[in-house]
């Protein structure tokens, strides 16, 4: 872990980027469009990290991990994609820190990438408009794998794309997903202590260590 990284990949929704305010304006028109209570921004904090379509079952039946698509379902997702790409940058914006660290892991030479489970017509142009798409060699997204976090595949490929051996990268989360996905590949995670876990410490994720912010992240690894 503490020799330097040849990758260092970092997840998107609450990591990267503060993106529930956007997404839960977004869940919410498309309740209200299909005649049904907003969800709140609290409750769709808790649902974000498996993608859109998961996103949208949960806003549609309250539940985790519905077991089918549920009643509406095939109507509201294409509302809730329009709603949300035409609103993708709202008031999303980056966790403090982050531009920081970005700027300085891209100094030293560091190879970095951004793996998310949000689909590229939406992370792209979140990343360009809060500016740090210039600070990721590589910005991997939901339709660019076939499998999806927590499944390691999405890393295993990222780091085959930089020739890294997957033992020599990081991962850095926020979640459960990121950590089951960087255990499975075989790299080391690293959490912050804010985003949108399910579970009450940061320390309950057991990640090798707790970043407080991206800023300090450039000093931890030459630690």
């Amino acid at each position: 872990m503490k020799s330097r990284p040849e990758l260092i990949a970092f997840d998107l929704d609450g990591t990267l980027v503060d993106s529930a305010p956007d997404l839960a304006d977004a869940v919410d028109a498309m309740l209200a469009r299909l005649g049904r209570p907003p969800a709140g921004i609290e409750k769709v904090r808790g649902w974000i990290g498996n993608g859109v379509t998961m996103l949208v079952k949960r806003a549609l039946t309250g539940e985790m991990w519905p077991t089918s698509d549920p009643d509406g379902f095939a109507d509201a997702l294409p509302v809730f994609m329009e709603l949300y790409e035409t609103n993708v940058c709202k008031r999303s914006k980056l966790f403090e820190g982050v531009l920081e660290g970005l700027k300085a892991l891209k100094a030293e030479g560091y190879h970095t990438a951004c793996i998310t489970n949000k689909h590229s017509r939406f992370t792209l142009p979140l990343l360009d408009q809060l500016g740090v798409s210039a600070y990721l060699d590589f910005i991997g997204c939901g339709d660019h794998f076939e499998k999806h976090k927590p499944d390691p595949d999405p890393l295993l490929k990222t780091a085959e794309r930089f020739n890294a051996a997957p033992e020599r990268c990081i991962m850095v989360g926020d979640s459960d997903n990121d950590v089951r996905a960087a255990r499975a590949a075989g790299f080391g995670i690293l959490c912050v202590p804010y985003g949108y876990r399910t579970c009450e410490r940061v320390e309950d994720l057991h990640a090798d260590a707790v970043i407080p912010s991206l800023a300090q992240l450039p000093a931890w690894l030459q630690s």
